[in-house]
């Protein structure tokens, strides 16, 4: 079995045995437990582009035969990482609720447990590992207990092998690809009681029709997956594939029924969505045709997360600023304001590029509302690079900016390059960010007291059942006193005082019937 050249030296396989081999996959037995591999992650065929067609198949997810094989059953799903893997965590307990299984909060009493892993960074793996050693104990008490890892993690080949080598009491490893084959993975751990890992590295077609267990009032809809930009630091090219678009009609359907069923808000997900329809052979539907499309179905607000600077074109900025239903918040990642910086991340713009780009943005929606991904200390930022990025804040004046430590992930490019910024001014630079964009977080907020703003309500405080926060359109967070029988609904709210990251105010109207 493929060991991976740059992780042989952590796990030893020297011990595994095969036992049998078919057309469907190996089973080896590894220290007592037997594994039977599918098929495993490699990253050097996660690198591979291959231009075949990506089928799109419209099927039932779960078969007859397997749909009452959860009755009686419970589950748990854990979620670590982006909007993304949530959305993936929704798809898998629509696929365990059609195979009879039940949701529940309490991990004594599930019968199966998935850790939906993020590999963006060292410390979302840390957590996972974190998690598994709590869970051995669990499993040890109840060994019918079935165990799963899916998610990013684990199409990554140091992950694989340390699961099989190190923490053999997981039952199922599956990634990104292959979602779809849950219940079959399940049916398979049950029966045979093995381990099974079925890690496709190549992404799959398109399945449609894949059913999604939801909660609230706003809800995820993908429009495509993977990504083909192969950022020097980011490891999602090899965890999601490449970029393959849904078919329009196909995200128009979704977007129409989740309207009809009285849906608020929707989220359009992607790696990167603006690349939308870029894969499609005419390649003349892009993401502006589609927001445009979609801005017509009666539903109130409509976000759409993440956007790459490079493809953010005039036509989808024409398209925006007609608004209506289209919220003026877009999320727009700069990760440096140093040319250079962004040349050794293989962003494929410039910092002048990029305010140009703000500069468009802001002429056509003047009310927008500007939020950022920033990394600091990437091999080789010296003060002078940090000092752009601070500028470029100044300049572009953001709501909200998600910051991050540069930490190396293995089998990116960025991981061979010298991490030569020592982790004291890593972390300096961090704080002196942050504390810049608390001051125009603040300043923001500071434009809107006095002013009455609507607010789509999500839930109670958890520190105070009487108090409620939910979302402005422009996705500032506002905290009011209210019913809680007003969650799920918009209202408006009049701000009274301002903090730096959210807005406290005074309920002035009941529930309202639509976005205005």
């Amino acid at each position: 079995m493929s060991k991976g050249k740059d992780y042989a030296k952590y796990f030893d396989f020297s011990q595994a045995k095969v036992i049998s081999e078919d057309e469907n996959g190996k089973k080896i037995r590894l220290s007592g437990r037997e594994i039977y591999i599918m098929s495993e992650p490699n990253q050097r065929k996660e690198k591979q582009r291959g231009k075949q067609d990506i089928q799109v198949h419209y099927e039932e997810a779960v078969p007859e035969t397997l749909r009452e094989l959860g009755k009686g059953k419970r589950y748990i799903i854990y979620t670590f990482g982006c909007q993304m893997n949530e959305h993936d965590s929704e798809t898998m307990s629509g696929l365990l609720e059609q195979m009879g299984y039940e949701k529940t909060e309490d991990r004594k009493e599930a019968d199966i447990i998935l850790l939906n892993t993020c590999a963006i960074r060292e410390n979302a793996e840390d957590k996972v590992f974190g998690e598994l050693g709590h869970l051995k104990t669990l499993k040890l008490e109840r060994p019918g207990l079935i165990l799963g890892v899916c998610g990013c993690m684990s199409q990554e080949e140091n992950v694989v092998n340390r699961i099989m080598s190190k923490h053999q009491f997981v039952d199922i490893i599956f990634g990104t690809h292959n979602i779809h084959r849950l219940p079959f993975l399940v049916r398979d751990a049950l029966f045979n009681k093995e381990m099974v890992v079925d890690v496709w590295s190549k992404e799959g077609d398109i399945i449609e029709n894949l059913p999604k267990k939801r909660a609230g009032m706003r809800g995820w809809v993908n429009i495509m997956y993977g990504c083909d930009k192969f950022c020097t630091y980011c490891i999602v090219p090899y965890t999601r594939g490449k970029e393959r678009s849904r078919l329009p009609e196909d995200v128009i359907a979704e977007v129409r029924e989740l309207a009809r069923q009285g849906y608020k808000e929707i989220t359009l997900l992607g790696q990167n969505v603006n690349a939308y329809g870029k894969d499609f052979a005419d390649r003349t539907y892009t993401f502006g045709h589609l927001m445009d499309e979609i801005r017509t179905i009666n539903l109130p607000r409509i976000r759409f997360t993440t956007s790459h600077p490079r493809d953010f074109d005039d036509h989808l900025i024409e398209v925006l600023a007609k608004q209506g239903n289209l919220v003026e918040h877009i999320h727009l990642p700069v990760q440096s304001g140093s040319s250079e910086v962004l040349k050794k991340m293989s962003r494929k713009y410039t910092r002048e590029h990029y305010i140009q780009l703000v500069h468009k943005i802001k002429a056509a929606i003047p009310n927008v509302s500007l939020t950022t991904d920033i990394i600091v200390g990437f091999p080789g930022e010296t003060d002078e690079h940090f000092e752009e990025t601070m500028s470029l804040m100044r300049e572009v004046e953001f709501e909200q900016a998600f910051t991050f430590i540069y930490s190396p992930r293995e089998g990116t490019p960025a991981a061979q390059m010298e991490d030569n910024v020592p982790m004291e001014v890593k972390k300096e630079r961090l704080h002196r960010l942050n504390a810049l964009m608390k001051d125009f977080s603040r300043k923001g907020n500071e434009k809107l007291l006095g002013e009455t703003v609507e607010v789509l309500v999500e839930s109670e405080s958890k520190n105070n059942e009487l108090v409620l926060s939910g979302r402005t359109r422009t996705n500032r967070l506002v905290h009011f006193t209210g019913s809680k029988e007003l969650i799920g609904q918009f209202v408006h709210v009049q701000v009274t005082d301002i903090k730096s990251f959210y807005i406290k105010g005074e309920l002035v109207t009941e529930k309202m019937q639509m976005s205005s």
